[in-house]
């Protein structure tokens, strides 16, 4: 079930109008639409945070693996590393296509991938971030 399935099903299981569903969460009635065609997500942690409770789930029935992943990167880097995050989930979403990989075996690999993105993005930080702006070191 993808994040707009669910965000529809719950809406409609509570009798919510998408109006009803949008102040409680605090966003346009359009983006509930959005939401629920999957053209569009909560862009922090705190908006699945406040969409699930208004859905009355844990957020972590709203939050797959890969949804977590774009939403720490785009915090934590802005638009474009939830492009980049984005791009790189599509990109393994394609490779595995038609292959024999356990899904299992396909999550460690991705969760391999998201882990070399971070600590590559560390490692850039550290590289290209000039020494006056860089955190004092212990």
């Amino acid at each position: 079930m993808t994040f707009g399935e669910k965000v529809k099903e719950r809406r409609v299981r509570l009798d919510l109008s998408r109006r009803e569903l949008a102040e409680r969460v605090g966003v346009h009635q359009n983006m509930i639409l959005r939401y629920e065609k999957d053209t569009a997500s909560p862009r922090t942690r705190d908006g699945y945070r406040r969409l699930a409770e208004a859905l009355e789930v844990d957020i972590n029935y709203l939050l797959t693996e890969d949804q977590d992943f774009v939403t720490a990167a785009t915090e934590q880097y802005g638009r474009r590393g939830r492009r980049q995050a984005q791009e790189l989930i599509d990109d393994m979403a394609g490779l595995f296509a038609g292959g024999s990989l356990s899904e299992q075996d396909k999550d460690a690999v991705m969760k391999a991938l998201q882990d070399i993105y971070w600590e590559s993005k560390a490692r850039n930080a550290e590289k290209y971030t000039p020494k006056k702006y860089r955190a004092p070191k212990d």
